[in-house]
């Protein structure tokens, strides 16, 4: 089956069948987009991100047999990238999970808020996963020059004002990455609305050479379709 055109199945590059870490709380199977709208120096996923051609693309029919081999498994679906928001079309894939009866969870790193307050609005995603990358005078860096720290506070502020208006539909999280120092840490931690917490993930150097394929999070192939 030939998708269309820049629809969003054209960006589903990646899967996980079953993962007990990429959910807490929640089995689920994991989806990947390519594409993202930063350049973070210390990205996993560098070419699912920036360079998605040169990875086999995962057609709706695949995925949908995919989600019902393993019904009894799962609670629901992570979608994480690249950066889902910044994937074109990106509605019609969580139209068809939601069509299908699968609860959403979505990784984002929260520079596109408007996006993300479209998707909430619908109901489209139940858990958003937001990355709050460090403090924001050092989102320059830690975007690769992709996002000012003016920008950053702005975008990041008003996610923070929607998860106060729906706490349950929002965790935070941060790796500390070598640039990072503890004060850094603590200066992400005082962003967050009042009741949540950052969660910290440590950090594991990704195995690069040059562009080398991505690794999702050190943990297994981009694709694995093991049954």
């Amino acid at each position: 089956m030939v998708e269309c055109e820049n629809s969003v199945w054209q960006y589903l590059r990646g899967v996980v069948p079953y993962s007990l870490c990429d959910w807490p709380k929640h089995p689920c199977t994991t989806l990947f987009l390519g594409s993202c709208n930063l350049r973070c120096p210390t990205c996993h996923n560098h070419v699912l991100a920036w360079d998605m051609e040169q990875l086999e693309q995962i057609s709706k029919d695949e995925m949908r047999t995919l989600l019902a081999q393993r019904v009894r498994w799962i609670y629901g679906v992570t979608i994480t990238g690249g950066e889902p928001t910044f994937v074109p079309h990106l509605e019609e894939l969580l139209v068809e999970l939601k069509t299908l009866s699968w609860p959403v969870k979505l990784d984002t790193n929260g520079m596109r808020p408007h996006v993300v307050r479209h998707l909430l609005a619908e109901g489209l995603v139940e858990q958003f996963a937001v990355d709050v990358k460090g403090s924001y005078q050092k989102y320059p860096q830690l975007s690769g020059d992709m996002v000012s720290s003016i920008s950053a506070r702005a975008n990041l502020e008003e996610i923070f004002s929607m998860a106060e208006e729906h706490p349950e539909a929002f965790y935070f999280r941060l790796t500390k990455v070598p640039c990072l120092t503890d004060e850094d840490v603590e200066t992400a931690r005082s962003y967050l609305p009042v009741g949540f917490d950052l969660k910290i993930q440590s950090y594991v150097p990704p195995r690069r050479n040059e562009h080398a394929q991505a690794d999702i999070e050190a943990r297994r192939p981009v694709r694995n379709l093991v049954n």
